[in-house]
């Protein structure tokens, strides 16, 4: 009776096992694939999905296999942030490309003219038929190696910055030698655009206190509101003189020539004889100090000789009669009182 009874037993709990394992299989199952669907979500590779699927429909353990670590979400802040800094990276690319370049170019000459005049009067018209104008001349005497005085000059220009190049090249025609050139731009685009904001800035702030200004019935916030007006409009004013200025500057391109006499660069020449290097350039500061020397002496004799005495002749008078009254003060303090008969 108890061989009977114990198998019945038996069989009753390996059914109630079989029953836990197949709801446990289940439930692990169910875990499982929904593992599956998060780890899919997520991104995860499904070259790992089929193993782990295999060792749970044969009713293995699940395989552990090693998942690539998921990248933690960026915050919203640093999503935004970085959206708005390619938007504006973006922004400044399209401004800069569709904004037009504002350069200020410079050129410097030094040429060697036959006549040092009439090319600065040519160079000033080549400016004006450009619609440019003459900032400053100068005309003035310089010496030649042969001791005598020959003409140079200087001249400051401004042409229009798209026309600088047809301006260099009529310039240096028909000149003797081009000496030095020099050419420099500065790109100020930059702070043009920066003062252009500025002042939309600054006028917006006008607007705004002229309303308020309209508006106000109290003395004092009258004077405050106009004093903080006045400050507006002075930097108004400044920021478009600065605007202008820039604007001006790369309009109107600057050309600065400097004009050389030929006879400055010819050899010296004594008697027949052109020495070179060195020896010419002893040769003439020799010259040129005798000349100094002999100008200096003509005009110590002549002027400052004269005004050296015209200036110490009364100091010289005026001394001679302090020591006249001292030999007469002190010859009388030593004259021997006269007996008495």
């Amino acid at each position: 009776m108890e061989l009977l009874v114990r198998p019945r037993r038996l069989d009753e709990e390996i059914t109630v096992y079989q029953i836990i394992l197949e709801e446990n299989m289940k439930r692990t199952l169910f875990v499982s694939l929904l593992a599956l669907l998060v780890l899919s979500a997520c991104g995860v590779g499904a070259a790992s999905t089929p193993a782990a699927y295999d060792n749970f429909a044969l009713g293995g353990a699940p395989a552990r296999q090693e998942l690539p670590a998921a990248e933690a979400p960026m915050p919203a802040d640093a999503i935004a942030a970085q959206s708005n800094k390619a938007t504006s990276s973006t922004t400044v690319e399209n401004y800069a490309a569709q904004q037009k370049r504002l350069v200020i170019q410079n050129a410097d000459l030094t040429i060697v003219v036959t006549d040092p005049e009439a090319k600065m009067k040519a160079i000033a018209k080549l400016a004006e038929g450009m619609g440019g104008f003459v900032v400053s001349s100068n005309l003035y005497q310089t010496k030649a190696p042969n001791g005598l005085r020959v003409p140079a000059g200087s001249i400051v220009v401004r042409v229009p910055s798209e026309q600088l190049d047809q301006a260099l090249t009529q310039i240096k025609d028909g000149v003797v030698e081009v000496q030095s050139e020099n050419r420099s731009g500065q790109d100020v685009t930059k702070e043009y655009v920066d003062l252009t904001s500025r002042l939309k800035n600054l006028e917006a702030a006008e607007a705004q206190l002229t309303k308020i200004l309209e508006n106000a019935d109290k003395t004092e916030d009258v004077l405050n509101v106009f004093n903080q007006l006045t400050s507006i409009r002075e930097q108004i004013e400044v920021v478009k003189g600065q605007i202008k200025y820039y604007e001006e500057s790369a309009a109107l391109s600057a050309v600065s020539i400097n004009l050389v006499a030929e006879e400055t660069i010819k050899p010296l020449e004594i008697g027949g004889w052109k020495p070179q290097g060195v020896a010419r350039d002893a040769i003439q500061n020799l010259i040129d100090f005798l000349q100094n020397f002999v100008d200096f002496m003509i005009r110590f004799f002549l002027y400052y000789l004269w005004v050296l005495l015209l200036v110490l002749l009364p100091f010289y008078l005026v001394f001679l009669g302090l020591r006249a009254i001292y030999r007469r003060t002190h010859r009388n303090k030593k004259a021997p009182p006269e007996e008495k008969a």
